[in-house]
């Protein structure tokens, strides 16, 4: 079997690690705290001590991390993927990152004879634990190919979107989208209430028509039950639209609506809600909304 080695063991990542390592692919792991990996390595898997180690041991590197500067120094730094990485090694970044950045990434890897590919992922942490992920690949066709069977064992829905960079547009455009749904999904129920109308019937009565969306029906349910316990958390979305909001700079492209939710998003930051589900916008709109929305 392919040999993976995985770095980034967060809420996403562990999940990930877990089901690639039950479809029986050897793995070394790498992890700011080691205790997070320490039930996979009970289990058979590595421990490695840098990217380098991890590279070294590795057919294929998988990066899960938190945001730009993170993936770069683990892949490009001291003891980083690329010193240790062989000639026709696989890189896999599945974190979110700027587009820009991905790019560069697979230019440098190339250079060093290293194949690459930018699949960033949505699902949540449900859909990391069940394996229902969808990734969107940039990168090779060919490479890609290559990686199907390791997608596979981690998401259902696999696109391969285009060259390099061009897996993290579209994530860019799945959290534009996220985003605005989240606001307009915040609102109505924020409306619904204060109009007097139980908010309840009015997100069953949406989900019946043209209003219906993933977002209406998951974190719909979410605001209405007050459960704010993180599946993916505001502080990282935030993140996901400054990078989206950077790369429409970089383009002269005006992002109005997604800008107007980013700095709800840091509102919430400002407010300590940064660690609570992305459906926990809804509290600031309550919070504008004035005394009894809660």
């Amino acid at each position: 079997m392919t040999k993976i080695g995985f770095i980034g063991l967060g809420a996403m990542g562990k999940p990930m690690a877990h089901n690639l390592f039950r479809a029986d692919f050897p793995l070394t792991l790498l992890t700011r705290t080691r205790s997070k990996a320490e039930d996979l390595i009970q289990q058979g898997a590595k421990w490695a001590d840098t990217p380098q180690e991890v590279a070294e041991n590795s057919d294929v590197v998988i990066t899960m991390l938190p945001d730009t500067p993170d993936v770069e120094q683990v892949i490009t730094g001291k003891d980083g993927v690329f010193a240790g990485a062989r000639p026709g090694s696989l890189l896999i970044d599945m974190s979110t990152i700027s587009p820009i950045a991905a790019r560069v990434l697979a230019q440098k890897a190339e250079e060093l004879g290293i194949d690459m590919l930018d699949a960033p992922v949505s699902g949540g942490e449900v859909g990391a634990k069940n394996a229902t992920l969808s990734i969107m690949v940039g990168g090779k066709e060919a490479v890609f190919q290559r990686a199907l069977p390791i997608f596979q064992a981690m998401g259902t829905t696999i696109l391969h979107i285009g060259e390099s960079g061009a897996g993290q547009v579209c994530k860019a455009c799945n959290q534009i989208v996220t985003s605005i749904h989240l606001a307009a999904t915040s609102e109505a129920l924020v409306f619904a209430k204060k109009a007097g109308v139980d908010p309840a019937r009015v997100r069953q009565a949406l989900l019946g028509g043209s209003a219906r969306s993933a977002i209406l029906e998951n974190h719909g349910q979410r605001m209405l039950d007050r459960n704010f316990t993180p599946g993916f958390r505001t502080i990282l979305h935030h993140k996901d639209l400054e990078i989206v909001l950077s790369t429409a700079k970089s383009l002269g492209l005006p992002l109005l609506t997604t800008a107007q939710v980013h700095q709800l998003q840091t509102a919430c930051l400002a407010a300590g809600l940064g660690d609570l589900d992305i459906s926990s916008l809804i509290l600031m709109i309550e919070n504008l909304a004035g005394p009894g929305q809660e």
